[in-house]
């Protein structure tokens, strides 16, 4: 426990009791926090995609569908990346998104 406290201060990385208690207390938030990390950054993503969507004029939630339609197989955080950094190759999945939703409409 002394060992796993290192890092900490003074008591609690010198002191077995108060470093078992502050290491055990890491340890829930440590755990806890991994799957925080995961929804924050489902969160993060969607505004990055909603905010790229909404730049060019479009609604977030047929943008979902829209992949679907076109069998294009990204992931949000793929879509969000694209959306961060590569405004042209997103613009252009918003575009094959759209030609293929037409051409569902059409076909219905």
């Amino acid at each position: 426990m002394i060992r796993a406290a290192k890092g900490f201060r003074m008591r609690r990385s010198k002191l077995y009791r108060y470093a078992s208690d502050a290491v055990d207390h890491g340890r829930q938030y440590a755990f806890r926090d991994r799957r925080v990390k995961k929804r924050t950054f489902r969160y993060l993503w969607q505004i990055r995609i909603n905010a790229a969507t909404r730049r060019r004029r479009h609604d977030l939630q047929p943008f979902h569908r829209r992949p679907k339609a076109a069998k294009v197989a990204l992931d949000r955080k793929v879509l969000a990346d694209l959306a961060a950094t590569d405004a042209s190759a997103f613009s252009e999945l918003v575009k094959i998104a759209q030609a293929a939703l037409k051409t569902k409409a059409a076909k219905a």
